[in-house]
């Protein structure tokens, strides 16, 4: 049943899944739509609120994309790559491996979720050598699973905007920041990380199949660094300035006392991915491979606050806010927004990108039922995180890495999917 279950949605998925950034596009066109029909404004004022903030998320933008390169840097260090093999010698049997892999893989988004997706990936592949025989699509499935918790853990976007003067919180809450104890911190954050942290495993252990296949991966050709005596090549490989460097980053971190934002925590990742890969070379040469897998932030980002522009300036998100102030009370808030946020993020597979789109719908529904805005901002950042299961776009990293489809791996995603979703949903109801 489980397995019949698994082939369907897979065969769905692949047939209707657009990349992400069509999504983006058909999500625009729909608002557009929208906004014709429901507000007073001619096409060519929506088209000017539209392109009104197009480019008004750089900063933004620059924060997602350092949260998934220094993550991804860090992960690739040589010091976590011996340490995830060591691990992997640990393990004698496919549940163990399951068991195992759930647990590092929530920690590891938890902790920064660029670092969490790439090292989870990677233990996959090094747990899947050293068994042999194993159902590989549920193992990159696994790894992929802990990225439900990135939102409500130290890489969340929205909680750490919201720590800070965020423009988005301070459209609707003037001057107010919301610190991390009351999101990332609070009881019922932490409360869903412990459940999902128990029932991960369990629900890992019973999609077990007996479609095993032997996974055999070469391990890819490194370049040797060739050092010669120029100046050029000893400034490039010498370790003194990593040494250097690093030295000058912990003076910094421990004089400034500033709160720990989203740019305090790509520093401490930043300086310590540079010190562990060792010489500026290979640092670089690490970035170079990190770097491709920020190209759908880049250009999706401009698009977004577009159509942010055109929700705000429209009228179009106080009407739609409207709605869940009729349909939900100061309790029941947080429920609705969550089931939002994981439909919405279909369209908008980006934290960020959501919080522009959704955080003002949502605030604004927060503030006319006196409900807590710091709670609604992170059943917000739950439902985002929840639909990722089924949303391909932060996949394909794991995907290339693990050198395997999205079909193989969606079936496995659906499960998780509806079973988180009823744990989030049960922790937002009654807490």
């Amino acid at each position: 049943m489980m397995k019949r279950v698994i082939h369907f949605f897979t065969r769905v998925c692949e047939a209707y899944l657009p990349d992400a950034f069509v999504f983006c596009l058909v999500l625009t066109l729909i608002v557009f739509l929208a906004a014709l029909i429901a507000t007073p404004h001619s096409p060519f004022v929506l088209i000017e609120f539209w392109g009104k903030d197009f480019w008004s998320l750089h900063a933004f933008s620059m924060q997602m994309v350092f949260v998934l390169i220094t993550g991804h840097m860090l992960a690739t260090t040589p010091l976590v790559n011996k340490i995830l093999i060591k691990i992997s010698h640990l393990v004698k049997s496919e549940a163990q491996g399951l068991i195992l892999l759930s647990i590092f893989s929530i920690l590891g988004c938890w902790i920064n979720w660029g670092f969490g997706l790439i090292v989870s990936g990677i233990l996959a592949i090094e747990l899947a050598k050293k068994l042999g025989k194993v159902n590989f699509g549920l193992f990159i499935a696994t790894a992929y699973a802990g990225f439900l918790v990135w939102h409500g853990g130290l890489s969340g976007s929205i909680p750490l905007k919201i720590a800070g003067q965020d423009e988005i919180l301070n459209r609707v809450y003037p001057n107010l920041s919301v610190p991390l104890s009351l999101t990332i911190f609070s009881n019922y954050n932490l409360m869903i990380v412990v459940f999902l942290l128990l029932a991960l495993p369990i629900i890992a252990i019973s999609m077990r199949t007996e479609d095993k296949v032997f996974i055999q991966f070469t391990d890819d050709k490194k370049e040797e660094i060739l050092v010669s005596h120029t100046l050029r090549d000893q400034l490039e490989n010498g370790r003194f300035f990593n040494w250097i460097f690093f030295g000058l980053f912990l003076v910094v971190l421990l004089r400034l006392k500033s709160s720990f934002d989203i740019n305090r925590l790509n520093l401490i990742f930043l300086f310590l991915a540079f010190f562990l890969h060792g010489t500026p070379r290979k640092f670089l040469n690490a970035l170079q491979g990190s770097i491709g897998y920020s190209s759908g932030i880049i250009i999706q980002f401009p698009f977004y606050a577009g159509l942010m522009g055109l929700m705000q300036y429209s009228g179009l998100a106080d009407s739609i806010s409207e709605i869940f102030v009729r349909i939900s009370t100061a309790e029941t808030l947080p429920v609705w927004t969550f089931l939002s946020g994981g439909i919405v993020n279909f369209f908008i597979p980006s934290g960020g990108g959501q919080w522009v789109v959704q955080g003002p719908i949502m605030l604004k529904a927060a503030q006319n039922l006196n409900a807590d805005p710091a709670k609604i901002s992170m059943a917000l950042a739950w439902g985002d995180a929840w639909t990722n299961m089924v949303q391909p776009f932060w996949a394909l990293p794991l995907l290339g890495l693990a050198k395997i489809q999205l079909k193989d791996i969606m079936g496995y995603c659906l499960i998780y999917t509806l079973f988180s979703g009823l744990i989030i949903t049960g922790v937002f109801y009654f807490s």
